[in-house]
């Protein structure tokens, strides 16, 4: 009921994006007096610099959240529940409703921009975290079913805002959407590469996501990293099998 009241608001206020914004944020409080027992995937507790508050950061990854649901013209309610179930099983009930009523009215006021956005959190978030944030951008255009191609192009442009180079977004890409050289995109190499350009990238990415190796303190993300790491365990493994390496 409140989603639709919300859309209904939203669509008097600023039109469709205002009635997407309010359907997306209503049914965000709809669900929170549901029996959500479930809980999300990746977190990002372990963010910042000192220079950013958790309330801005929150209400920026919102701000992305928001980018992709609407990415191909389609309010999915499983992607807005991928979001809440993340929110909810961070912040709890209490806070999650806080935070998704303050964002509503803040974007009554202001389009949301992916630039200006992304900027803010380049200056104030680590690299790696950047990462983690393509990664739960995928998980969302994926948990309807399917990552549409408008939903592709967002994100990819979210990732050059990220300042997230090209090799590493196909790379996360890879991790979500199969094709015939998969396993070569996940390492970051071509199909052409010699064994020893494969042993090496393997190595170079089993660093850069290896759990044990992860520079935080933040339990989920270290998990993150786990997902990650066992997919490119996975795709090394694969190549190994095609090439006979040892």
């Amino acid at each position: 009921m409140i989603k639709w009241l919300g859309a209904l608001v939203g669509f008097f206020v600023r039109g469709l994006s205002g009635a997407v914004l309010g359907f997306f944020a209503g049914s965000i409080i709809d669900g929170f007096f549901g029996n959500n027992k479930s809980s999300a995937r990746t977190v990002f507790q372990d963010y910042t610099r000192p220079n950013v508050s958790p309330a801005d950061f929150e209400l920026n990854l919102l701000s992305l959240c928001s980018i992709v649901i609407k990415a191909d013209g389609q309010v999915s309610q499983s992607e807005m529940d991928y979001v809440r179930q993340y929110f909810v099983g961070t912040y709890g009930k209490d806070k999650a409703n806080t935070i998704f009523r303050t964002f509503n009215e803040v974007n009554k006021k202001r389009e949301i921009s992916a630039q200006d956005t992304c900027r803010f959190l380049v200056q104030r978030t680590r690299y790696e975290v950047r990462l983690q944030l393509l990664h739960f951008l995928f998980g969302i255009a994926q948990a309807d079913g399917s990552i549409s191609n408008p939903e592709i192009q967002k994100i990819r442009e979210i990732s050059g805002y990220l300042k997230v180079s090209l090799n590493e977004f196909e790379s996360i890409k890879a991790m979500f959407i199969k094709s015939a050289d998969n396993s070569y995109k996940i390492l970051d190499v071509d199909k052409s590469a010699t064994d020893a350009e494969i042993k090496k990238a393997y190595r170079v990415m089993a660093k850069k996501y290896h759990p044990d190796l992860v520079n935080t303190k933040d339990e989920a993300i270290k998990k993150g990293a786990e997902e990650k790491f066992k997919q490119v365990q996975a795709a090394y493994e694969t190549i190994q099998k095609e090439r006979g390496l040892n």
